[in-house]
């Protein structure tokens, strides 16, 4: 069964019910403090976290009185835009106590759905996590429609945790698992410990419930697992209003892991090698033995390009004599690959009239 204490990276997501006492509309600081104690102990064994917090229109909410009930669009967006302020200052001040930096990353489906814009965030991501920041995602309530919406955090943390290879996704909720049936209602009710995979028996089994100030039903948890169970983490329903409830997840508290069924980088790279390539790219013999070695396609090794591509679009890497190497996504376009082909990363803001990215394709976006 996965557990917390082999995880090297882990997606958490936290609802506004958890943040946000309904009553007064204020945070709950202490149980903020108490998650920032277990994010801070993560920290400490060197495993990377991303915490995916609803909270910003709950907190605006009750700075601008209004109504714990369903707002228009408008005065949705308006609270959040309060309350993402409140939020993100929150995680600042409680994780700061513990030495550990912070960013905000406001995000919609739309960022998800582009591949250029997939790539960005996948980047900037990866870069936080690499310089030991815990990055605080949210949904942008401030822009979204409901059309470029994700609609409820569970789905939005199965993509962040695909989207940074998660090996453990982490969804505090107001049940302690996945049940056989509602067990608010059916006292025979049957907690899972695991479920290995998803059939449609479990599928019957998920009724929808919504608590005061989340969207997220068992449904959508059920989704949610799927998504990232498919791309090889490993995802935990679990009680999240105690105290410390990372720390209660790692000394047994009851919970639902749903079992990966496969690696991150295994679900990546198969993803990868189905795409169709939109453009070739010829390399030299030096590239050729960097590739094979794991190393990135930096673009001194690049002696030709063809095809017509954007950045995020699939691309053959070919030997000087034609045989195929890689397949990868590029980080330039076609038309900038040309321009920067054979020249060191130093020339390339003096070609392009801008700091490009450090490879033309990193190595974790190509399979050889």
């Amino acid at each position: 069964m996965a557990s917390l204490k082999t995880a090297k990276r882990v997606a958490v997501k936290i609802g506004s019910a958890l943040l946000v006492d309904r009553d007064t509309g204020q945070l709950r600081v202490e149980w903020l403090a108490s998650l920032a104690q277990d994010v801070a102990a993560l920290r400490a064994r060197a495993t990377d976290v991303i915490l995916v917090s609803s909270g910003s229109i709950a907190l605006g909410r009750g700075v601008l009185g209004l109504p714990f009930a369903d707002l228009p669009l408008e005065q949705s967006q308006a609270a959040a835009a309060v309350g993402q302020i409140q939020l993100a200052q929150a995680y600042q001040n409680a994780l700061a106590q513990h030495g550990i930096k912070t960013a905000q990353v406001l995000v919609t489906l739309e960022d998800s759905s582009n591949r250029r814009r997939y790539l960005n965030q996948r980047a900037t991501l990866e870069t936080l996590l690499k310089m030991g920041v815990v990055p605080i995602v949210n949904e942008n309530d401030t822009v979204a429609t409901d059309e470029i919406r994700y609609g409820d955090n569970d789905r939005l943390a199965a993509q962040v945790a695909v989207t940074v290879g998660a090996d453990n996704l982490v969804l505090l909720s107001d049940v302690d698992g996945f049940y056989s049936d509602n067990p608010n209602i059916n006292p025979d009710a049957q907690r899972y410990d695991v479920i290995d995979k998803i059939t449609p028996e479990i599928e019957a089994q998920a009724g929808d419930g919504v608590s005061g100030l989340s969207k997220g039903g068992m449904i959508t948890k059920l989704m949610a697992a799927r998504v990232a169970t498919e791309a090889g983490c490993a995802m935990a329903i679990t009680l999240g209003s105690p105290l410390n409830p990372l720390e209660n997840l790692e000394n047994n508290a009851p919970a639902t892991w749903f079992s990966a069924q496969t690696t991150p980088q295994a679900a990546r790279k198969g993803w990868i090698s189905a795409m169709k390539p939109k453009g070739q790219i010829k390399v030299d013999q030096g590239a050729k033995t960097a590739l094979n070695s794991g190393k990135s396609l930096l673009p001194a090794g690049v002696v030709d390009v063809s095809g017509q591509f954007e950045r995020g679009d699939p691309v053959e890497i070919l030997a000087a004599d034609g045989q195929r190497l890689a397949l990868g996504l590029a980080r330039y376009t076609a038309q900038e690959s040309r321009l920067i082909q054979g020249r060191r990363l130093a020339d390339i803001e003096g070609i392009l009239g801008y700091t490009g990215r450090s490879v033309l394709i990193h190595r974790d976006d190509m399979v050889i």
